[in-house]
C-alpha cells in the first residue's frame, strides 16, 4: 500500500477522497445539530453527512429497550474482516474524517461507531452510559449489524474501551489497533490536558449541543471511568500499537510499557505528531491500519 504521510492533498493519495468530500451533498441527517451547517471542513462535511443511525437493544431501567445508535457504515464490502473506530474520549465518529475516506480508498470494510453517551445517538430516553453499558451497547451493535470479527481501533480513552471490550468479548474481535492508549489511567486521568479547541476545531464538540450530553456524560463518570491495568494481560488477540513522537499526554514511556505487557505486539511510532494522531497524520494511521488488517509488515 502506498499512502503519503501527514494530510491529505489535492495531489496526493487523498486527492479523490478530497474531491468527493468538496462536492455537493445530499444535506445532513435530521437529527444532527443545525450547527452542523456552519462547518466548513469539506472531510467533516462529507462524513457528517453520511452519520446514520440503526437500532441498538439496550437495557434501560432494568427492561429492555433499544437505542437509534449513530454511526457511519460501510459503503464497501471486503475479504477481510471488517475495520471498527471508536474514538477518544467525550468526542465522536466525526474524529475520523480525514482517515475514514483514506481507509475506505485502501479498499477496507470500515465502520466508524459512536461510543453510548458521545456521539448523535438518539438518547431521550437517557440509558446508563457507564463502562458497562458501553461494553453492552458495543456488543449488542456488533452482534445485531456487523457479526463477523473485527479489527477494532481504539484511541486515547478509545484504547481502554477496545482492550476492556476484546477482553469480555474475545469472539468479536480478531485484532486491536491502540493509538496513544490511554490504559494506564483510571477515569479520565490526563485526558482533561487535551487541547480540544486546536484539535478539533468545533467539529469534535457538535455533539455536545444535543440535550442529553451532560446526563450522558454524568453517568460515566459516576461508573468510575474506565479500569483496564489488570485486563492488558488478558488481551489475546494481535495488537497493533501506534504513538505519536510527540504526545504530551501519553507518554512514549508508557506505550513501551503496553509493549511490554503485549510481547507480541507490534509498537510503531508517527514522527511530527502529538496526541491526536488520526487528526493530524491521517495517512499514516490509515497506512498502518491497512497493512496490519491485510497481514503485512507495519
Amino acid at each position: 500500500m502506498a499512502l503519503a504521510w501527514g494530510r491529505p492533498r489535492a495531489a496526493g493519495p487523498g486527492a479523490a477522497a478530497a474531491r468527493r468530500a468538496a462536492g455537493p451533498g445530499d444535506g445532513f441527517p435530521s437529527f444532527l445539530p443545525k450547527e452542523v451547517e456552519k462547518i466548513k471542513d469539506p472531510f467533516a462535511r462529507r462524513l457528517a453527512q453520511k452519520i446514520e443511525r440503526v437500532p441498538v437493544p439496550v437495557q434501560i431501567e432494568s427492561s429492555d429497550g433499544w437505542v437509534m445508535s449513530s454511526c457511519v457504515k460501510p459503503s464497501i464490502r471486503s475479504n477481510n474482516n471488517p475495520v471498527v473506530l471508536l474514538h477518544c474520549f467525550d468526542s465522536s465518529c466525526l474524529e475520523w474524517r480525514h482517515a475514514y475516506p483514506l481507509l475506505e480508498e485502501a479498499g477496507l470494510e470500515v465502520w466508524a461507531v459512536d461510543v453510548l453517551g458521545w456521539g448523535f445517538s438518539d438518547l431521550e430516553k437517557r440509558p446508563p452510559c457507564g463502562v458497562s453499558s458501553k461494553r453492552h451497547h458495543l456488543y449488542q451493535l456488533w452482534k445485531t449489524h456487523i457479526r463477523r470479527p473485527m479489527v477494532l481501533v481504539g484511541p486515547s480513552l478509545g484504547a481502554a474501551a477496545a482492550i476492556d471490550f476484546a477482553v469480555n468479548h474475545s469472539e468479536a474481535v480478531e485484532k486491536l489497533v491502540l493509538i496513544n492508549g490511554c490504559v494506564y489511567e483510571e477515569g479520565t486521568g490526563q485526558l482533561a490536558k487535551v487541547p480540544k479547541l486546536v484539535a478539533y476545531a468545533g467539529v469534535g464538540r457538535l455533539h455536545c449541543l444535543l440535550p442529553w450530553w451532560k446526563d450522558a456524560s454524568v453517568s460515566f463518570m459516576r461508573s468510575g471511568g474506565y479500569n483496564v491495568v489488570d485486563q492488558i494481560k488478558e488481551v489475546k488477540q494481535k495488537v497493533l500499537i501506534v504513538y505519536g513522537e510527540h504526545d504530551r499526554i501519553i507518554t512514549k514511556k508508557l506505550q513501551v510499557r503496553l509493549h511490554c505487557e503485549l510481547p507480541s505486539a507490534i509498537i510503531r511510532q508517527v514522527p511530527d505528531c502529538g496526541h491526536l494522531l488520526h487528526v493530524e497524520k491521517p495517512n499514516a494511521i490509515a497506512n498502518l491500519i491497512a497493512d496490519f488488517v491485510q497481514g503485512s509488515n507495519c
